[in-house]
């Protein structure tokens, strides 16, 4: 048995990718534990191996890597990713530690039973189907009299496999585009999952929880694109002001949703639609928040929800003193992500230095690089770059935020 103290991260991919240096600064070595026996491709470059000593592969049987992990002593398990998240909960509550257990594990990954949770503990959410029958969905779609719905893999993460349909011929197209194959993930998509269309701006609201009390980290508002074919892509998003009659509104119906599906302990990211009847739910993940959207919530008010939940599970009492006080924004920020309309060799960035050059320019997180392949953006996983901004002042960081949206299109990629 080993005498340090340990941490155990449960896919520690994308975002997650920080919380090994953290929780080194605080004393704790790290534990990795992969759910698969590979990574699934699309997160194999955000893998810090050298962060972590040992690694435990499951196998399948969450007996047996409980009993493996054991041998580390871990003070704590959390998820890193998506795919973390059920086995984060098993093995925390096997090993008697901080957890969410596992009575609604399933409920907090699988979005049709997440949907129906909520709704059964009173809190208002949209109207859906769970189907892999073409007719089942036919005549859903045809009684709802929704003018748009959503089609989307059961399990998923970002906007992988999401449709969105407004007739039923889209609607059987995506079904069959959908069922029977694998989501970015490695998961078989048995089924689809369709939601009526909220109509509003979407917002995130991210959280860390210690003991069943959720403090808030931060607030973003969104902006979408119509654009490659693709509506409501994700362009960019922004943070808020902790306080105000959204932020309110926003918050309350996160954390009755964070209640409803158990969440009791660590980081989740509650993605929301304020809808003209008041929020919606579009869906919550029990794990932090991605797209290195923390690193620059870190940089705009001091710490991120990264920072608050390593103090949750190494420094609980830190945690609860603090927790009472709002975050205050230092420095206003926005996530651009960056669109590409073609797809092939990429030559160059030739405007990214006119980018670099704004007054608000943080950072580019360049997920092509020259000489890589660049796709048509049309999902989470094809942007090829994006660019973080900074301002003391709000009016020069939308400057440049607009500055930036316009720089980006078909001359800001030289592609082969």
């Amino acid at each position: 048995m080993s005498t340090d103290r340990v941490v155990a991260i449960v896919d520690a991919y994308s975002t997650a990718r920080y919380f090994a240096p953290l929780f080194r600064a605080k004393g704790f070595r790290c534990v990795h534990v992969r759910t698969a026996p590979s990574i699934p491709a699309v997160y194999a470059p955000t893998f810090v191996a050298s962060d972590f000593g040992d690694e435990v592969v499951h196998t399948g049987d969450p007996a047996l890597t409980a009993a493996a992990l054991k041998e580390f002593d871990p003070v704590a398990v959390i998820a890193g990713i998506e795919s973390g998240v059920e086995l984060a909960d098993r093995l925390s509550e096997a090993l008697d530690l901080r957890t969410n257990g596992t009575e609604l594990t399933e409920a907090r990954r699988d979005k049709f039973l997440m949907a129906e949770t909520v709704r059964a503990a009173g809190v208002p959410v949209a109207a859906q189907i769970l189907t892999r029958d073409r007719e089942d969905l036919r005549a859903w779609f045809a009684e709802s009299g929704a003018r748009r719905v959503v089609v989307k893999p059961v399990k998923s993460a970002g906007n992988d496999g999401i449709h969105f349909c407004d007739d039923e011929a889209a609607v059987l197209a995506a079904f069959d585009a959908l069922v029977d194959t694998d989501s970015a993930l490695d998961l078989r998509n048995d089924a689809v999952l369709a939601q009526e269309y909220l109509e509003g701006v979407e917002y995130y609201v991210n959280t860390v929880s210690l003991d069943g009390v959720h403090h808030v980290t931060d607030i973003h508002s969104t902006r979408h694109l119509n654009v490659n074919g693709v509506r409501d892509l994700l362009g960019g998003s922004h943070l808020l002001e902790r306080r105000g009659p959204e932020q309110d509104l926003l918050v309350d119906y996160a954390t009755s949703v964070l209640d409803a599906l158990g969440v009791r302990n660590g980081p989740a990211h509650t993605e929301l639609k304020l809808t003209p009847a008041g929020p919606r739910l579009i869906e919550t993940a029990s794990r932090i928040c991605g797209a290195d959207l923390p690193v620059l919530v870190g940089e705009a008010i001091g710490e991120s929800q990264l920072e608050w939940t390593v103090d949750a599970y190494t420094d609980p009492e830190r945690f609860t003193a603090r927790r009472v006080a709002d975050y205050v924004i230092l420095r206003h920020a926005i996530c651009v992500n960056m669109v590409s309309p073609r797809a092939g060799t990429l030559v160059s960035y030739p405007k990214l230095a006119q980018v670099e050059a704004l007054e608000s320019f943080h950072a580019a997180l360049v997920k092509v690089k020259p000489g890589g392949t660049v796709s048509v953006t049309r999902s989470d996983f094809t942007y090829p770059m994006l660019v973080h901004l900074l301002n003391p002042s709000s009016a020069l960081l939308w400057r440049d935020y607009a500055t930036t949206r316009w720089l980006d299109g078909d001359s800001f990629y030289e592609i082969a």
